[in-house]
């Protein structure tokens, strides 16, 4: 029996700026890179859009070691809350560094952890410590405080945690 070997990776639709915005991914996430990029050819584009030969049609990466392919698909299905890219870092200092730089120009903040990045993509910024304090006795006091936050804090988590 001959074995095939078989790729799973997360496709993420956008219109246009694929590049981009994978440059922005893999310079936030530690241990990521570009593996690979498709263009339009050059002559009669068979691509949806307005989209010039020479622009990338696919951008593959890794974030992480975790693989995922930016699509330039065109307007028809724009990002939602519905997938998010969960990023979980140790410690104050890397929840810092990632969240300000996918806010950055045009993100936006929301709840719990999660923001958007400029291309709309959602994210959750997760400290590891979060985990471990929702397994202790005071799980629920460490919820309530974490339900008040925009960024994760870690000193206001474990505080809550301690009571």
């Amino acid at each position: 029996m001959m074995a095939t070997m078989t790729d799973v990776r997360t496709v993420l639709w956008f219109d246009g700026r694929i590049e981009e915005a994978a440059e922005l991914y893999v310079s936030v996430v530690p241990d990521s890179r570009i593996t690979d990029v498709m263009r339009i050819p050059p002559g009669d584009n068979p691509w949806p859009g307005d989209a010039p030969a020479g622009e990338a049609i696919t951008v593959d990466l890794t974030l992480a070691g975790t693989p995922f392919q930016l699509l330039h698909g065109g307007p028809q299905f724009p990002q939602s809350e519905a997938v998010s890219i969960a990023v979980t870092v140790d410690g104050q200092a890397e929840v810092d560094r990632i969240w300000d730089a996918l806010v950055a120009d045009g993100g936006a903040e929301s709840q719990c952890g999660w923001c958007k990045d400029r291309f709309g993509v959602s994210w959750q910024v997760i400290p590891k410590q979060l985990g471990e304090l929702m397994q202790g006795e005071r799980s629920l006091e460490v919820t309530r405080a974490m339900l008040t936050m925009r960024k994760l804090d870690v000193e206001q988590l474990e505080a809550a945690a301690r009571g």
